[in-house]
C-alpha cells in the first residue's frame, strides 16, 4: 500500500488521529482508539493493528497480551483527513478490555 496518504492526514496538537475500528464482516464498532504517524505505518507494515496508548503513553499491539489481534483487511480516511476507519477481522472475538466483544456494550436504544 502507498503510504504517502499519511502526510495528508490531520494529526493532532499530540501528534494523534482517532481511528474508529470495525469488524469487516458485519460492519459493527468494536472501538476507538488512536494513532500516530509511527504506529500508523507499523499498522500498514504488518497488517496488524497497533496504536498508541494515551493511557500508558507507549505502542500497543492489538492483542500483544490477550492474543485478541485486529488483523487489518480495508483502511480509510475521511473527507478532513482527521480521523482514520479501519475495518478488522478480531481474532477472537473480543475487541473490549472488558472481554466484551465491542467497547459500545452499555445503552441502548432511545
Amino acid at each position: 500500500m502507498d503510504i504517502s496518504f499519511i502526510d495528508e492526514l490531520k494529526f493532532d496538537d499530540r501528534g494523534l488521529i482517532p481511528v474508529i475500528v470495525q469488524d469487516y464482516k458485519d460492519n459493527d464498532v468494536l472501538m476507538l482508539a488512536y494513532m500516530n504517524k509511527d504506529t500508523l505505518r507499523q499498522t500498514i507494515e504488518t497488517g496488524k493493528a497497533t496504536y498508541w496508548s494515551r493511557s500508558r503513553q507507549k505502542v500497543w499491539v492489538k492483542g500483544e497480551t490477550s492474543g485478541h489481534f485486529q488483523i487489518v483487511k480495508e483502511l480509510y480516511y475521511d473527507c478532513d483527513g482527521d480521523t482514520i476507519l479501519i475495518k478488522v477481522e478480531q481474532v477472537g472475538g473480543i475487541a473490549c478490555h472488558t472481554g466484551n466483544r465491542s467497547c459500545f456494550f452499555r445503552g441502548g436504544n432511545l
